[in-house]
């Protein structure tokens, strides 16, 4: 008997925008940014909609970002243990909404908004609602997160987007990296745990130091980074450029003062260091256990952040 079921790609049900020369394709799994275009040209690392979404590629990060060390944390003096993500460092990874199948709220040619619902469960037992909020124009692809506390009780939470940027041809070793950042946080070489937040101005990190914009080569980041200098708007905003000129910025309000940018390394070569994950954070690596900057949201309160992804000619 031939099988009727009609079945969406592995990412879930598609979404385009288009407006001013950008092309957005959204995948409803995650809400993740599938890919971003500007005449053509790939502003960030896309998938294929009928693939597994690899590296957690443009997907929303929720309710932690980055890691959470051991997969353990109190909060309200109870001990929690989280599943397990990232079992190579034993932590739990990039919280638990980048494999929900968001819904759409409201879609329009330029604007889409996806929502989904965090059910509360072991090692997080809160409920969350998160809507997504995509807006294409002339200035670029805006994402803006909204989270709400649906639950009875407090809950900790974070947010962050996780895009690989792509400046053009070449890979990262090539590109030009301007990230307006004084501090980093230094973490173990081999699990990646949170140490101390130093400056980038010391001597034997002066590899990290990117305020003024310098060419990446073969540095390996895999940090954490705040103290941005900002706009007057309260912005700070990264740069990825090719040697041309051309290449593509994030920028980021207030209500993230982390960025956590990584090389993408990897050992199989088409995909190593394609693209310069640059993800903005609302609170630091393991926030869950050091409470720096760790939204506590009460019951029927909220939380948000928004960045933007432009082209740059």
């Amino acid at each position: 008997m031939e099988n009727s079921l009609s079945l969406s790609p592995l990412s879930g049900t598609q979404f385009v925008l288009e407006a001013d020369g950008y092309t957005a394709s959204i995948a409803s799994i995650g809400a993740s940014l599938r890919s971003l275009q500007y005449r053509g040209r790939n502003l960030i690392v896309p998938f294929d909609a009928d693939q597994v979404r690899p590296f957690f590629r443009g997907a929303i990060l929720a309710p932690w970002p980055n890691r959470v060390v051991d997969g353990r944390y109190t909060f309200d003096d109870v001990e929690q243990q989280l599943s397990i993500t990232e079992p190579s460092r034993g932590h739990a990874l990039h919280g638990l909404a980048s494999w929900l199948d968001f819904a759409v709220v409201r879609q329009t040619t330029r604007r889409l908004v996806l929502g989904a619902t965090i059910e509360a469960q072991p090692g997080y037992p809160h409920r969350v609602t998160l809507e997504v909020a995509f807006a294409l124009d002339a200035g670029g692809l805006r994402t803006t997160v909204t989270a709400v506390n649906a639950g009875p009780n407090a809950a900790p939470f974070g947010i962050a987007p996780h895009p690989y940027l792509v400046a053009g041809e070449g890979r990262v070793d090539d590109w030009t990296l301007e990230l307006p950042a004084r501090q980093i946080l230094t973490v173990t070489p081999d699990r990646l745990i949170p140490l101390r937040l130093r400056d980038v101005t010391e001597s034997d990190l002066a590899a990290f130091d990117f305020r003024a914009p310098r060419t990446i080569d073969d540095t390996f980041i895999d940090h954490a980074f705040t103290g941005f200098d900002r706009d007057e708007e309260g912005n700070a905003t990264v740069r990825v450029t090719t040697s041309a000129g051309s290449g593509v910025a994030l920028s980021f309000d207030g209500e993230c003062p982390w960025v956590q940018v990584h090389t993408a390394d990897q050992p199989t070569p088409a995909i190593d260091r394609i693209g310069l994950a640059v993800e903005p954070m609302t609170c630091p690596p393991d926030a869950f256990n050091s409470g720096v900057d760790l939204n506590v949201l009460e019951p029927g309160g909220s939380a948000g952040a928004s960045w933007t992804i432009r082209a740059m000619d």
